[in-house]
């Protein structure tokens, strides 16, 4: 996630989420699905199925339509068949986006990727185009406010590879992906709560945008977000 500050994007992407509480649902059980169908429907063993089940659980799922959708994944039921695509693209000032989707049509979705990037100001790219410019980690977002020498104590002692704070006093931690779930578990029992705790595509470096191209590129991450088959948009503008 980058923007103008790590917490004013966890704020807008919130709101937005709020206004659109019937498709993170939908995003939620694609992931559940894609994550039990790959790794098998017990939590204890499938950390990716964990993940998305608290995604889901703080979603105000309720937990037959998570059982449902696990059991369609794994065979027990009937279901459509997801799978995953990445698309590489540039937005505006050269700025680097990756938008990752699940979808059961193919055809479909690329058009509406397409689409969404000619007509907001921005281009598609080639597979491998910017996706170097990307790290995939574990991040956890702890808000401002919150001790960094008690976050670093603990998520460091746990496994993390760096914590940081940001200009507006939200903390970072970053991990591998196979130590996400050791670091947040090691955090909540310290009584520390993080608001983000994800597996992601973090940029590498980032670019500046100011003004109406900052604007412009706002509104094409938005629509790209609102996609149906999309489920993350990762991108290394600072949104200023």
């Amino acid at each position: 996630m980058a923007g103008h500050s790590k917490w004013a994007n966890i704020q807008h992407r919130k709101g937005r989420q709020d206004e659109k509480r019937g498709k993170i649902w939908t995003r939620v059980i694609r992931e559940i699905m894609v994550a039990a169908r790959q790794g098998g429907g017990d939590l204890a063993i499938n950390p990716r199925l964990r993940l998305a089940v608290e995604k889901a659980k703080a979603a105000n799922m309720p937990a037959d339509t998570i059982k449902r959708n696990i059991d369609k994944a794994t065979g027990n039921l009937e279901g459509v068949h997801y799978e995953e695509i990445r698309y590489e693209g540039y937005g505006f000032g050269g700025a680097a986006i990756l938008v990752d989707t699940m979808t059961d049509n193919k055809v479909r979705t690329v058009a509406e990727v397409r689409h969404a990037f000619s007509k907001y100001g921005g281009s598609m790219g080639t597979a491998g185009s910017v996706v170097f410019q990307f790290k995939n980690v574990g991040q956890l977002i702890l808000a401002p406010g919150t001790s960094e020498d008690k976050v670093m104590e603990v998520a460091l002692d746990a496994g993390a590879d760096d914590v940081m704070s940001d200009a507006d006093g939200a903390i970072e931690v970053l991990t591998s992906p196979a130590q996400l779930e050791a670091v947040k578990n090691a955090l909540e029992a310290a009584g520390l709560k993080p608001e983000v705790a994800e597996v992601t595509m973090r940029p590498e470096n980032t670019i500046e945008l100011k003004g109406d191209d900052a604007a412009k590129m706002q509104k094409l991450l938005d629509v790209l977000e609102d996609l149906d088959d999309v489920q993350d948009v990762f991108h290394n503008a600072e949104i200023l």
